[in-house]
């Protein structure tokens, strides 16, 4: 099993940060290499259960599944559904936790996957750089404006 952990601080505080990501539906709102997103059969974003289909800025689509939301522990928990990416049983959790020195957040994406074992550190690269780090780094931009 291959894991992926990003972690930074973003210096705003960590409701506002959570308003930002909460809706399983806003990803092109905050993480710049998502296109658009829908999500199926007219559910609500935030109602556990309900399935994300997006496409990338590169025209890859996926489909994820909303395993778990607290609106008091700041995080969510999503499975991939289908994805262009050699791998399977795709489990993430994105979470924010106070830092009460300065008001700010600290934010945590963790994922846990199978794939084939040489496929896994061109993987953890990918999704740990080019997703996570790159949408902490934009949500950092976005609570400084």
């Amino acid at each position: 099993m291959a894991r992926v952990y990003v972690s930074s601080v973003i210096d705003a505080p960590v409701a506002r940060v959570w308003e930002k990501v909460r809706d399983f539906n806003a990803l092109p709102r905050w993480l710049p290499a998502v296109r658009e997103s829908r999500i199926e059969n007219g559910e609500p974003s935030d109602r556990v259960g309900c399935v994300r289909d997006f496409r990338l800025q590169n025209g890859d689509r996926l489909r994820e599944q909303l395993l778990a939301l607290s609106d008091y522990d700041y995080f969510c928990t999503y499975s991939i559904l289908e994805s262009p990416m050699p791998l399977t049983n795709y489990v993430a959790t994105l979470r924010f936790t106070p830092i009460t020195d300065g008001d700010r957040a600290f934010a945590e994406w963790t994922a846990e996957f199978d794939c084939a074992p040489d496929a896994a550190d061109d993987l953890v690269t990918n999704i740990g750089q080019n997703v996570f780090l790159a949408g902490f780094q934009a949500l950092k931009r976005q609570m400084a404006s």
